[in-house]
C-alpha cells in the first residue's frame, strides 16, 4: 500500500488505517497486530513513522505495547479513553452494575434562531434522544443534537449502538470533547422519562468537534444520582 504526503503526515494515515482496522474488528481487542516490521513493508514507510503511528494509538487508549510480545488492541471503540479518565459507564459496568440503553427515538426539529443548534448546524438538526436504566432504574437521559447531513438508521435498536462508531463509519472523527457540569430542573417530558418530580437534576452537556474544530454533536444529559453518584475515576 502506497501512501502518499497529499492526504496529510505519513504516521496520522498510518494512524487512520489501523484505527479504522481495530475498530471494525481486523484487529480484535486483546489480540495482537502485525509487528513494526510487517506495518512498515505494508504501508511503504519508515519504522519511525510506524512507531510515532503506534505510539499515538497507545496514547489514546488503543493499544499497549508489551516488550518481548509485541502491541495489542486493548480498546475498540470509535472514541476511546476521552482523557486519561475512565469513561463513567465503564465505570460502571467494571462494578458489575447493569447499565442498559433502554430506549431511542430520532427527529429532527427546528432550531431556535441564534441558538447555539442554529449557528452551527443551521435551522435543522437531529435530535437523537435515548434513556439508560441502571439495575432496570431510570438513570440517564440524553439529547443528541446532530448535523441532518448525517445518515442516521431508522430502527430504533440501531439507534442504541455507539453514536460515535456510527458517525465514524460515515468518515467522522472527533479530536476534541469539552463537558460543562450544572444542577438544572429538567423539562417535564424529561422528568417523566426519568420517573422523577420536578426538581433539579446534575447536567452534563458535551461538545464533540471533528478534526476540522467545527462542533458535530451537541448533547444535554441528565442524571438521576440518586439511583448512583457520577463517579470521575483518572489514571496517574
Amino acid at each position: 500500500m502506497k501512501l502518499t504526503m497529499k492526504k496529510g503526515p505519513l504516521y496520522l494515515q498510518v494512524q487512520d488505517i489501523l484505527k479504522e482496522r481495530i475498530i471494525n474488528g481486523v484487529y480484535p481487542k486483546g489480540e495482537l497486530i502485525p509487528s513494526e516490521l510487517e506495518l512498515k513493508d505494508e504501508f511503504e514507510v519508515s519504522l519511525i513513522t510506524v512507531r510515532r503511528a503506534v505510539e499515538q494509538l497507545s496514547n489514546q487508549g488503543y493499544v499497549e505495547k508489551k516488550s518481548g510480545i509485541g502491541t495489542i488492541v486493548l480498546d475498540n471503540h470509535a472514541v476511546s479513553k476521552l482523557s486519561k479518565g475512565q469513561r463513567f459507564s465503564e465505570y460502571l459496568i467494571s462494578q458489575g452494575f447493569n447499565l442498559k440503553k433502554e430506549f431511542a427515538s430520532l427527529k429532527i426539529i427546528k432550531t431556535t434562531e441564534g441558538s447555539i443548534l442554529e449557528k452551527n448546524f443551521g435551522k435543522q438538526c437531529y435530535c437523537l434522544e435515548r434513556l439508560y436504566t441502571l439495575e432496570e432504574r431510570p438513570y440517564i437521559h440524553f439529547n443528541h443534537y446532530i448535523p441532518i447531513t448525517v445518515i442516521l438508521p431508522d430502527e430504533p435498536e440501531q439507534l442504541l449502538n455507539s453514536l460515535y462508531e456510527i458517525l465514524f463509519q460515515q468518515g467522522i472523527k472527533f479530536n476534541q470533547f469539552k463537558d460543562e457540569f450544572a444542577v438544572e430542573v429538567p423539562e417535564a417530558t424529561i422528568a417523566d422519562r426519568l420517573q422523577v418530580e420536578s426538581k433539579p437534576l446534575l447536567q452534563r452537556i458535551r461538545y464533540s468537534y471533528d478534526l476540522n474544530e467545527q462542533l458535530f454533536e451537541y448533547s444535554v444529559a441528565f442524571y438521576n444520582t440518586s439511583v448512583h453518584k457520577y463517579v470521575v475515576n483518572f489514571d496517574v
